[in-house]
């Protein structure tokens, strides 16, 4: 999620927001007992930049990988890349083996910023040219030491220079690394820090992780330009996130609909609205749970969509619809398209409850025909020509839109999957389920899930015992902790198009409800079991209560 504003001559860079906190001794960053001022930030930053500027080999790309949870390490080490003209890559810890060392080999990072924590990770990981620095060690202490006296100086950044190169996943299998420069990431933080009225004395409230771009650019950042103060949570915990809010004052957080899930389904006490937030922001919550949540909390969401790459954002606005997220930003030329035809899909039918009734023609993919500040992928041309095909810039994401012109977020398309928040390519978990012994064929898609994004459905062609699939999946080292399947559809023959390609949009059309044996993985539990009649009610009955009973037939 993300909001940007076009390129343009006189944009600042992010190393300039950074240098500006400089002599400002209000605290500004907290996590758990540890405090620090802005100033120690800034001065944090100043003398990291100063060591990766020392550390990196001359001929190597300004790069230095992230492998952390929401420690103070992190925005220290975005805010020296901004300062040294560097860029982080984001590694993400949910990755396994083989499919981890590509992504830090894949953005070409010579240091690589992890903790004690992470190292069984690294372990028999083969990472030539890779130097790694353990940020919770006396040695990382010492290597600083030298640098102290370190300022923080911005002349070195231009806004064209590379800060992020952030992982998302798409139809192809590896995630790629998304582009995301100093002038793009300062404008983004600075229009959200106007959109919400962000004030230095605000404390937003980072729970979401950092390798992703949500809590980058859409918490991160205002706070950044704002002059606010930034809370960091390690992990996100449902159960720790009032008691968290209230200690360090937090008046912001950004979420993605799930986060809000878990946050609903803790035990309900008559102090809740005791609380100092005023906002959330984020992604895929849903009316029901949006409403529920203020009801609650008495605190606000406010949806928002942005590709993760930058090409598209539409943004909420006073007087949008329950359920929208709102209409396209107004450099966007924003359409709902037929993919095959590139026609514009028909305008969204709903009944008075909200609930669309002609998905099948309303829901197409969102496009941006206008123009928009996609930067690119990191090596990656292929990539780059498909995302920007004919001339429009392709989302890969489903939406339907009213005939008010406010837009509503319908899933991924095809081959990819949001499971979590977490971008999954179908192929990359098909090679892995493929190692099954029982499998003769296997085909991964998206079933929506019933409150926001996706789930996993896999059809197995072969034999399937439920106990050796659990035990299998177990021993998986590249197997993310999103990847296994919460459904399996286990069939004779692999349904085949007339060229002898997997019938992937069948499956999909038909989902769990289908003729063949299904097997799946309630919420909570570890083991799989056969999925019964009364099963299939229930969950339609949680999608219907939703508003998102038609998205199953999509």
């Amino acid at each position: 999620m993300e909001f940007t504003e076009p390129n343009g001559p006189g944009r600042r860079t992010v190393a300039e927001l950074v240098a500006a906190r400089w002599g400002d001794h209000r605290p500004g960053l907290w996590c758990e007992d540890r405090t620090l001022t802005h100033h120690e930030v800034a001065a944090g930053a100043a003398a990291r930049a100063a060591l990766l500027a020392d550390l990196l080999p001359p001929a190597a790309e300004p790069h230095v990988g992230v492998l952390l949870d929401n420690t103070p390490e992190y925005p220290l080490w975005l805010s020296a890349a901004a300062l040294a003209g560097a860029a982080v890559a984001g590694i993400n810890p949910t990755r396994r083996g083989p499919e981890l060392a590509r992504d830090i080999l894949h953005t070409e990072c010579p240091v690589l910023i992890t903790a004690r924590t992470h190292l069984p990770l690294l372990a028999d990981l083969e990472l030539p040219g890779v130097r790694l620095l353990l940020t919770d060690t006396p040695e990382y202490e010492d290597l600083l030491a030298p640098y102290a006296d370190a300022e923080p100086d911005a002349s070195r950044a231009t806004p064209s220079d590379r800060l992020l190169l952030y992982f998302t996943s798409g139809s192809t299998g590896a995630p790629k690394a998304a582009i995301c420069t100093q002038g793009r990431l300062a404008a983004a933080g600075q229009t959200l820090a106007g959109t919400f009225a962000v004030r230095p004395e605000d404390v937003h409230y980072v729970c979401m992780p950092m390798f992703h771009g949500n809590a980058v650019i859409a918490d991160w950042a205002p706070a950044l330009a704002a002059g606010a103060g930034v809370a960091l949570r390690r992990r996100f915990s449902a159960s720790g996130f009032l008691t968290d809010v209230r200690r360090y004052g937090a008046t912001y957080f950004t979420y993605v609909g799930r986060a809000v899930q878990y946050l609903l389904a803790t035990p309900a006490r008559p102090d809740d609205r005791d609380n100092p937030l005023r906002l959330g922001f984020g992604t895929e919550a849903g009316a029901v749970d949006a409403a529920a949540f203020q009801r609650r909390f008495g605190v606000r969401l406010v949806e928002g969509y942005g590709s993760s790459e930058g090409g598209a954002a539409v943004r909420w606005t006073p007087g949008t619809p329950d359920g929208a997220v709102g209409r396209a930003a107004p450099d966007d030329d924003l359409a709902v398209v037929d993919p095959a035809t590139r026609t514009e899909c028909p305008p969204a039918v709903l009944d008075a409850s909200g609930r669309l009734l002609n998905g099948t023609a309303a829901i197409g993919e969102l496009v941006n025909r206008g123009r928009n500040p996609f930067e690119g992928y990191w090596r990656n041309p292929e990539a780059e020509a498909a995302r920007r095909r004919a001339g429009w810039y392709w989302t890969g994401d489903l939406f339907y839109r009213d005939a008010e012109g406010f837009l509503y977020f319908a899933g991924r398309a095809d081959d990819r999957l949001r499971v979590d928040s977490e971008n999954l390519a179908a192929a990359t978990i098909e090679n892995i389920l493929a190692r099954y012994e029982g499998a003769a064929a296997v085909a991964v898609y998206a079933v929506p899930d019933p409150v926001a994004g996706d789930q996993v459905m896999a059809t197995l062609a072969g034999t399937f015992d439920p106990a050796a699939f659990s035990a299998f999946l177990a021993a998986q080292p590249d197997l993310g902790t999103k990847m296994a399947p919460r459904f399996v559809r286990v069939v004779g023959r692999m349904p085949v198009t007339a060229t002898n390609k997997i019938h992937r949009a069948g499956l999909r059309r038909e989902g769990f409800r289908c003729p063949d044996p299904v097997w799946w993985r309630p919420p909570g539990e570890d083991t799989y079991r056969r999925l019964t009649g009364d099963d299939v009610a229930g969950l339609v009955e949680r999608y219907r209560e939703r508003g998102r009973e038609e998205l199953l037939s999509r």
